[in-house]
């Protein structure tokens, strides 16, 4: 489908504060786009930027080349969901997608296919009114996908759902990954993040910090090795004469960081230092994430003990699902 999302230099500002500051980045088709920051890092405002709900006070947001407002039937390129709530609660969901379809030139057994994808057959001529927030949120992804379009965007798309609604959601989007869609998601959930998307765009106060593979921005944070012994300053002696760099736990466990398991465990070896325990430790997508954006968060908690060190510091309409239609909570503004 060949279809994309282009920022460049998206700017947006409110009187003195600027929510977005000349933001520029590709989401490209065939990969799902994870779209990251603390609250207040501007990613709605982006979002409804690009979408043509809010405009910018310079730079261009672009979908095919193009600003949202130019695309004639919206829904057949883009379907996006910004607010579950968007639908009005006095329709049944078939009336609400059958609305959205009969301005876009869908027909209505479109409308019957996309409520048994999202598993609202039997509540299609059910009130909205009367939905659960995870029925509602099937609903908001129903109509994203009622013009079978090639771009899609989700904001905080599991909000409400169970366990099997995130499977399901986790499968759906791989999937219009895999068939060459541009998808861009946004979530707080760094646990779905990580198991769903194939790259991260971190924003922080409105400034993009990282456009990388979920894999690369892992591989810029130094792993560290869990290390138990008998003998723990003869073992820190050792590792400090190759480089590592050596602490303690509060149970008396070593924790190095700059040398890998193997070396350790040869290390020990070579000097007759017995070793209980070797656990190689990975940064997860969490710890990477709240480091990286641990500068750019207005309101912190103290930051956990176990934190893991970066190696490498970071560079500093109608048709939208009917979702962005209503108004979405704004991060900035």
């Amino acid at each position: 489908m060949g279809r994309m999302i282009e920022l460049l230099e998206l700017t947006k500002r409110y009187g003195p504060a600027t929510a977005v500051d000349r933001l520029s980045f590709e989401v490209r088709p065939g990969a799902v786009t994870g779209f990251l920051g603390p609250n207040g890092a501007g990613k709605s405002t982006t979002m409804r930027m690009l979408l043509g709900l809010h405009r910018p006070t310079s730079g261009q947001a672009l979908i095919n080349g193009r600003r949202y407002d130019r695309i004639r039937r919206p829904l057949h390129e883009v379907g996006a969901v910004l607010d579950a709530d968007a639908a009005h609660p006095g329709r049944s969901a078939f009336t609400h997608l059958a609305c959205l379809a009969r301005g876009n030139g869908i027909g209505k057994a479109r409308v019957s296919a996309v409520l048994q994808q999202v598993g609202l057959e039997s509540a299609a001529h059910q009130r909205v009114g009367g939905f659960s927030l995870g029925m509602r949120q099937r609903l908001g992804i129903a109509g994203a996908l009622l013009g079978d379009p090639a771009v899609v965007l989700l904001d905080e798309p599991v909000n409400g759902l169970d366990a099997a609604g995130i499977r399901w959601i986790r499968s759906t989007l791989r999937s219009l990954a895999a068939e060459g869609r541009t998808v861009l998601l946004s979530s707080h959930l760094m646990s779905e993040m990580a198991v769903t998307v194939d790259r991260v765009l971190i924003i922080g106060r409105g400034r993009l910090l990282e456009d990388t593979s979920v894999d690369e921005m892992r591989q810029r944070f130094e792993q560290d090795v869990l290390v138990r012994t008998p003998r723990p300053a003869d073992l820190t002696a050792v590792l400090a004469r190759l480089g590592a760099t050596v602490g303690t736990t509060g149970d008396g466990a070593l924790i190095a960081v700059g040398v890998d398991a193997a070396a350790i465990g040869d290390a020990a070896a070579a000097a007759g230092i017995p070793i209980h325990a070797l656990t190689p430790r990975s940064a997860t997508l969490e710890d990477v994430y709240l480091q990286m954006t641990s500068s750019t968060t207005t309101y912190r908690a103290a930051a956990p003990s176990s934190a893991l060190s970066p190696t490498d510091s970071a560079p500093a309409s109608a048709s939208v699902s009917a979702s962005a239609s209503a108004s979405a909570s704004e991060e900035n503004h």
